[in-house]
């Protein structure tokens, strides 16, 4: 039996310069960068052409698919087995120890924006199947590996792929965590949009917390125009005493302005982060803040703040196959001359749907004089514990780990796995190992990575080589 950690250990210092490459391209979405050449911005872009670049040079067949998207391709046949990666990342954001676009090395993690989402797993895969062709491996299928870059936004490149490709066969993702995902909940995002306007003593002049919608808000800050600012100081100070945040207040010639920090997390699992927002706005909620303005901030404090089940709302919902209905209160903003605008992200599961999820938030909204619309989503997928997709590569994860209590499991994340029938979620965040998606000071231990390529060689040998 082949060693396949062995194998993968020999691709190690190779992998890491790749990967680094890739790190220091910052290829974040950025709609103010865009041209037709470039729908999504350059970095993205860019990061795709040095991915295929690489590809090439390493034997693939490539092709890049509007500067949005592209494959490497090895292996003939009538079935594909797709392997799909994405190399955007989100934004950095605030409180990073090391350069976020300067991979380091500390401890034996490697630290850096997409280390752990999803550059570092999308190359450990890449170089699983570059070790099996470069070994002269006879595949009895075609390999796909299928790169987009905007999957932290609305997946326009891979979206764009499927348009204009054959459907694979089966596939999965190296996008979320290890054993295996073989469902993901249903994702949708319900948009709040309200007038600006204030009335009473404290006026609110400027709100804003949240970078993106799938992604918990590590920083808030206010600008307010009060009668005592002494007493809104004091007041402040003992509110961060008594809570789980930073901040910081000063004054300038628009008011007075308030700084809240704190907990990024990645918005499936936003119970793991601290929403700097929210806490902000139940801080704010206590002085005479009315109109639109003071609707905004009720909102906020009454009914999005520490309830990422939405009881507030009585909209809570969940089964027994896919677990609870969550939502993540990304984006929040106002302006008093623009209005306001609240990004609630919804991951659900089968047995509901997005109408009826926004059916259920909509009276409150209304009463708070918002209104509210959905943005385009995700239905649940499912993909049967029994399919040889799931077994097969739970199988490989088994022999490389020891692990014998692996299952697969549902999560609320979403991955490019549900773009097909029969995809899933593979790796490569190990079970024991911090997720810091999308949080300031993102790793992976650099033994985890080398695992998880062992992991994928095998996975790969074992579906398609002869």
């Amino acid at each position: 039996m082949t060693d396949w950690l062995k194998a993968a250990q020999s691709q190690k210092e190779e992998y890491l310069n790749d990967l680094t490459t890739l790190i220091k391209i910052p290829s974040v979405r950025n709609d103010d960068e865009a041209t037709p050449e470039y729908p999504l911005g350059p970095a993205p872009a860019q990061a795709l052409k040095a991915f295929l670049e690489m590809a090439e040079q390493d034997g693939f067949r490539v092709k890049n698919i509007d500067n949005v998207a592209g494959f490497a391709e090895w292996g003939e046949g009538d079935e594909t087995l797709a392997i799909l990666a994405h190399l955007d990342v989100m934004p950095a954001g605030k409180g990073w120890e090391t350069d976020p676009f300067n991979p380091v090395i500390k401890d034996g993690n490697l630290y850096g924006r997409g280390v752990s989402d999803d550059k570092g797993p999308g190359m450990a895969a890449y170089y699983a199947l570059k070790y099996l062709k470069d070994h002269g491996a006879v595949f009895k299928q075609k390999v796909r590996f299928i790169v987009g870059t905007d999957e932290e936004n609305d997946w326009t490149g891979m979206k764009r792929y499927f348009e204009v490709e054959p459907a694979p066969t089966y596939g999965f993702s190296p996008d979320a965590e290890f054993p295996l995902i073989n469902g993901e909940k249903g994702q949708v995002s319900l948009l709040l949009d309200i007038d600006g306007g204030n009335e009473g003593e404290v006026v609110l002049k400027h709100f804003d917390s949240g970078l993106r919608f799938n992604m918990v808000p590590r920083d808030a800050e206010a600008t307010i125009e009060a009668v005592d600012n002494e007493a809104v100081a004091t007041a402040f100070t003992d509110f961060l005493d008594e809570n789980p945040i930073t901040g910081s207040i000063e004054s300038d010639a628009d008011g007075i302005k308030l700084t809240v920090v704190g907990k990024a997390a990645h918005g499936m699992e936003p119970e793991k982060g601290i929403n700097a927002g929210t806490y902000l706005a139940t801080f704010l909620k206590q002085f005479d803040i009315r109109g639109h303005a003071g609707d905004f901030i009720d909102f906020l404090a009454s009914y999005l703040h520490l309830d990422t089940r939405v009881n507030h709302f009585n909209a809570a919902f969940a089964t027994d196959k896919m677990g609870e209905m969550t939502m993540n209160a990304g984006i929040l903003k106002f302006d008093q001359q623009a209005g306001g605008h609240i990004d609630m992200n919804f991951r659900y599961p089968e047995g509901i749907t997005a109408d009826e999820i926004l059916n259920r938030i909509k009276p409150v909204a209304a009463d708070h004089n918002f209104a509210i619309s959905r943005a385009q989503g995700e239905v649940p997928h499912y993909v049967d514990a029994d399919d040889p997709i799931v077994t097969t590569l739970l199988k490989a994860y088994v022999d490389q780990t020891d692990d014998q209590t692996a299952q697969a499991e549902v999560v609320g994340g979403g991955t490019y796995g549900r773009l097909m029938s029969r995809g899933v979620a593979f790796g490569a965040l190990m079970p024991d190992t911090p997720n810091t998606m999308h949080q300031p000071n993102e790793f992976q231990p650099v033994d985890d990575l080398i695992k998880s390529m062992a992991i994928y060689m095998q996975a790969i040998h074992d579906l398609v080589v002869e």
